[in-house]
């Protein structure tokens, strides 16, 4: 995919009112060129069953700031996706129409092109089945997929869009699930000053930062490995127990009893943007994280063994939890919250 470009000739054919003619209209929609970045994985498979466009991002990304997807019109992916946050927010959990209250955290949207699950339970296995969910839960959006149909139909300058990034279909289901999910594809973060370190491009870690990633390689890496910084498992790590009866983490997805509370484990990405932590935002503050991994975990029978093996703790001293603190705010990509 990378470095090349795609032409896609589209012919409408208008008929005339009067006389019978008609005239052709070609569209040229080209490829969006994506480049994997220095040392991540491939992208997954979708990538390339749902390549991004040039038409297909622009309707994907006015689509994602539409708030004509939620039932009363005040509510869009950007709502709980800002981008000055990493494309999170700063609520516990997601906060939907009427001020409604969801279940979970809001995930930080990033690198979406190389993730293998979505959702903190990875209910689904591809991005583009993922627009649909918030469209149609109570506590989000609450409306229905035919009804945005008929609303963006009404709005009058949809039509053409759609027309444009997919072949003429006009507004479809379809269509606004990839839509979304190619602007999303194009959201990569992997210009962190820790991505110029590792690139040589003249920037060095401060003596705390080399001391903080030791302290992450030595105690972190297990499970937020790769350039991703995260092993895209599913891992129950003893925090703080969602009050919701309705959550189960992973076992919700599995029905497995060794899945219950286990959730995705997340990128480390630019973590200083995305506050609070944990699927229900357990966590103010890195601090608070850290303490809580030190002071001692929730114990459970599938509890990581990583943690059982460690007396259900992550043993940090103050000065490495300052520089291990030093070090994720190396991950911080400023040029991605300012796109």
């Amino acid at each position: 995919m990378k470095n090349i470009l795609r032409h896609i000739a589209l012919l409408l054919i208008v008929f005339g009112c009067s006389d019978d003619s008609s005239e052709i209209v070609s569209y040229v929609n080209s490829e969006v060129t994506i480049d994997i970045p220095f040392g991540f994985p491939e992208f997954n498979s979708t990538v390339y069953t749902n390549v991004p466009t040039v038409y297909g991002v622009e309707l994907g990304e006015k689509l994602f700031n539409e708030t004509l997807l939620s039932a009363d019109n005040t509510i869009s992916c950007a709502s709980c996706h800002m981008q000055e946050n990493a494309f999170a927010d700063h609520n516990a959990k997601g906060i939907g129409i009427e001020g409604r209250i969801g279940l979970r955290n809001a995930p930080s949207i990033q690198n979406m092109a190389f993730m293998n699950f979505y959702n903190w339970d990875g209910s689904k296995l591809q991005l583009e089945d993922q627009p649909l969910v918030p469209i149609i839960t109570y506590e989000e959006m609450d409306s229905s997929i035919l009804e945005v149909i008929a609303k963006l139909e009404a709005e009058g300058s949809y039509e053409e869009l759609f027309n444009k990034a997919f072949n003429g279909e006009g507004i479809t289901a379809d269509g606004i699930y990839n839509s979304i999910a190619q602007y999303e594809y194009t959201l990569i973060s992997a210009n962190s000053k820790y991505d110029k370190v590792k690139r040589e491009e003249g920037e060095t870690f401060t003596e705390q930062e080399a001391a903080g990633y030791t302290v992450f390689q030595d105690k972190c890496i297990s499970c937020h490995s790769t350039e991703l910084f995260t092993d895209q498992s599913f891992r129950n790590i003893g925090f703080p127990l969602n009050p919701d009866t309705e959550e189960g983490g992973r076992a919700r997805v599995s029905l497995e009893l060794d899945d219950y509370m286990s959730f995705r484990v997340p990128s480390l990405r630019n973590i200083e943007y995305t506050a609070p932590y944990g699927s229900f935002g357990q966590f103010q503050s890195l601090t608070d994280l850290l303490d809580y991994l030190d002071a001692g975990v929730l114990d459970a029978d599938n509890l990581d063994p990583i943690l059982k093996e460690n007396e259900n703790r992550i043993p940090l001293t103050d000065t490495e939890k300052e520089n291990l603190i030093a070090f994720l705010k190396t991950l911080s990509d400023e040029e991605f919250i300012e796109l």
